[in-house]
């Protein structure tokens, strides 16, 4: 049945899904390869803001205790600070903060979480924590101009529903909420902070006691937060872990599921940012490479804006070190590259959703369709993808009546089509296929990244009454990305494919060779 698309749009495009990335810890972006791999990101895709852990932690170097004169003292440093703030402005992207982890020299206890050891207890001293916060959103004031930092969300810490996170307890993460966005509000009234970035699996009474508590003590809040993961209990082997896998729509469900918890309360209508999500919360499982993991995630990026002002793919790079440095190139990383700058499937299903257009005509279980201002249709499909280990789809089509033009034109449109699938754009099987080098050369990064091109075709297609009818063939776990163009002939009078090779008759050129 071909699905006949209206020519009037139905609504705006969101881009919530380009609102935010994230990244590993922040002293990562002092690397060369880190900062090669977001200039790559922003060129390509172009995401507004970049979250990630540690600002606060020993590897940023920013609260740093000394003794004098028989007294304790704090010097705050903004050394890394700086260099990792003008990285990302450099690159066209903002921070969205993240307040975490603890100082060591301000932690209440020695709880630690990844292989890099951020302290996850509180304050020790709710006052000195205080300075702190605002010593270094004040410094980022003082340096970057208020009118920019007021556009950087504020978010207070990362996941305190979780015991690795926050070993405290909900109310000692109620007060470290209190404190620290009263801190930021002493800076400027208008910066904006929230919370409670919670991890999936939370009970509704969660974030309703945060609402309550906020509510009673009348505390700031801009935006509400939380994190979105659709894979069960790890299943480990060395170097790796497997996880089974939730419907993507799970995805989905996780980013209303706010709103729905906070109604009737003052919360309820603020801003929401899904500040991390992903299909696995663990950097080391291979779904991430794979392309299945693209078909997977495709629904989520056309539909995801509608539940949510921001969701935030967790992470742009795997650049990234929570249980450790990576031993291979493709080792299940969270990002859409990995190092080296291969692009995985993933990475170009955010490429094909930074070209589609603002007016959307048709959205279904296997499409999106778009159209630009300058009249370009653009179509996202992709290939039903199975959670239940099912055999990938072979074939499956999506046949559609798309308007192009006017509504009485005839002619052609350019047909500009891109895709990722098990066969095209999928470097992961490459390397499997070379026998998994945990080291590539030079020679096989480079066939690496020539595995990783999209398959690209372009084609004829006839436009009549003002519609081109297209059959898009999808391959197992296929991403496709679909451009019309209206064609405006300018082909010479003259011209005829027969005089290509001089086959032209003398009738046929008889007015062109006359003086």
């Amino acid at each position: 049945m071909r699905i006949v698309v209206p020519r009037q749009p139905t609504a705006r495009l969101s881009d919530a899904w380009r609102h935010c990335v994230g990244t590993g810890r922040l002293d990562l972006a002092l690397r060369r390869d880190y900062q090669e791999s977001l200039d790559l990101v922003q060129r390509e895709i172009g995401f507004r803001h970049i979250r990630g852990h540690g600002l606060l932690s020993d590897g940023m170097g920013v609260h740093r205790p000394y003794d004098y004169a028989g007294e304790r003292r704090v010097r705050h440093a903004f050394t890394y600070v700086d260099q990792v703030v003008d990285a990302y402005l450099s690159m066209g992207i903002a921070p969205f903060l993240e307040l975490g982890f603890m100082p060591s020299g301000l932690a209440s206890g020695d709880d630690t979480v990844f292989w890099w050891k951020g302290n996850v207890t509180p304050p020790r001293d709710e006052k000195e924590w205080a300075d702190l916060v605002r010593a270094v959103i004040g410094h980022l004031v003082d340096r970057y101009g208020i009118d920019q930092v007021r556009r950087w969300p504020i978010e207070v810490w990362n996941e305190p529903n979780l015991a690795p996170f926050w070993p405290a307890g909900q109310d000692a993460y109620h007060r470290l909420y209190e404190v620290t966005s009263l801190a930021v509000k002493e800076v400027d009234a208008e910066l904006q902070v929230g919370g409670p970035s919670l991890a999936p699996g939370y009970e509704d009474e969660w974030i309703q006691c945060f609402a309550e508590f906020v509510e009673a003590r009348d505390l700031p809040i801009d935006f509400v937060s939380r994190h979105a993961y659709s894979s069960g209990p790890v299943q480990p082997v060395p170097f790796g872990a497997h996880q089974t896998l939730m419907p993507a729509s799970a995805l989905l469900e996780q980013f209303g599921a706010p709103r729905q918890q906070l109604a009737g309360t003052g919360l309820a209508d603020l801003p929401l940012h899904i500040t991390e999500f992903n299909s696995s919360y663990r950097p080391d499982n291979p779904v991430h490479d794979t392309a299945f993991h693209a078909a997977y995630l495709a629904p989520v990026l056309a539909n995801g804006g509608d539940l949510a002002d921001s969701f935030s793919y967790w992470t742009f790079s795997d650049v990234f070190e929570e249980v450790g440095i990576p031993t291979a190139p493709f080792h299940g990383g969270f990002g859409l590259l990995t190092h080296r700058q291969i692009r995985k499937p993933t990475y170009h299903l955010y490429t094909f959703m930074a070209e589609m257009g603002e007016q959307v005509l048709a959205r279904g279980e296997d499409h999106l369709v778009t159209r630009h201002g300058d009249g370009r249709v653009t179509v996202l499909a992709w290939s039903p993808a199975d959670p239940a280990g099912g055999d990938p789809v072979d074939g499956h089509t999506v046949r559609l009546s798309l308007p192009v033009g006017a509504p009485d034109a005839q002619g052609s449109a350019y047909a500009r089509r891109r895709s990722v699938s098990e066969d095209a754009g999928n470097p992961w099987a490459a390397w499997c296929e070379m026998g998994r080098p945990l080291a590539p050369g030079n020679r096989q990064l480079d066939a690496l990244r020539e595995a990783a091109e999209p398959a690209r075709s372009h084609r004829s297609v006839p436009v009549a009454g003002g519609r081109a009818d297209v059959d898009l063939v999808l391959g197992r776990n296929e991403v496709t990305l679909l451009e019309l163009t209206p064609v405006v002939d300018e082909t010479p009078e003259w011209w005829s494919d027969d005089r290509l090779f001089g086959l032209g008759g003398e009738d046929a050129d008889a007015s062109v060779n006359r003086p």
